[in-house]
């Protein structure tokens, strides 16, 4: 289900939008806007991986470990190939500095970053659970998307629109003219934010505690599509 909103913008009968030179005859200039709210169907997940051992190749081994079990456990949640993609490997010296402040190296760190499209939010909960049973340490952040974005943008475009037409000609009738036809349209941007939020998880240790794999419970994401158009009318003397 989704739910549309208009926004009623102040009037201006002799502004100047950006390229949309005004005529010199009567006219009215109006800003129609409106945002559709729509709920998610897709999530990308971005995790960051990263193993510390005393080289540079066991560390390599260790990490190619975690992600491999992340990868073959990616079935289960229907995610497919093409919804996965991950960075290069990065390995460099662990550096710490003792107490005259001289820096001295302590193992290798391998790290890699992996994103996962998700295309059933309703299993959200249970593929966190999973990578971070396979010892994936951190997720970095989680953005929700919907796969309809371009008819939800349209439809807003649509409605921002008529929500122009209704304005000029609610403002046409209180002055006591009419409305005539369209002078120029001068579309404005177009945009999308989701209303829901999770914080940084990062699993430190070699366990993980079982409160991370309790059900947990989350607040429905929101996505809001707006639009808004700038129009000039004639105004038309009866």
């Amino acid at each position: 289900m989704k739910a549309i909103y208009f926004t009623l913008t102040s009037f201006c009968a002799m502004s100047v939008y950006a390229n949309s030179p005004l005529p010199d005859n009567r006219h009215v200039s109006i800003q129609g806007s409106a945002t559709v709210e729509a709920k998610p169907d897709l999530a990308d997940i971005s995790f960051e991986v990263e193993v510390m051992k005393s080289n540079a190749l066991a560390a390599k081994q260790a990490l190619d470990k975690r992600v491999n079990a992340l990868l073959e456990g990616l079935g289960t949640f229907d995610i497919k190939d093409e919804h996965v993609s991950a960075s290069s490997l990065l390995t460099e010296p662990n550096i710490i500095y003792d107490d005259e402040d001289n820096p001295v190296e302590s193992g290798y760190i391998a790290t890699r970053s992996i994103t996962v499209t998700l295309t059933n939010i309703n299993k959200l909960n249970d593929f966190l659970n999973f990578a971070l049973s396979v010892k994936i340490d951190t997720i970095d952040d989680i953005k929700f998307r919907s796969s309809k974005s371009s008819q939800f943008r349209q439809e807003a475009t649509m409605q921002a629109v008529r929500n122009a037409m209704d304005k000029a000609n609610i403002y046409a009738e209180a002055f006591g003219v009419k409305l005539g036809q369209i002078y120029s349209i001068d579309p404005n941007a177009h945009g999308s934010r989701y209303q829901y939020g999770i914080e940084r998880i990062e699993v430190t240790g070699s366990q993980i505690d079982s409160a991370y794999l309790s059900t947990g419970r989350y607040l429905q994401a929101t996505i809001t599509f707006s639009a808004s158009v700038n129009a000039v009318f004639d105004l038309e003397i009866e």
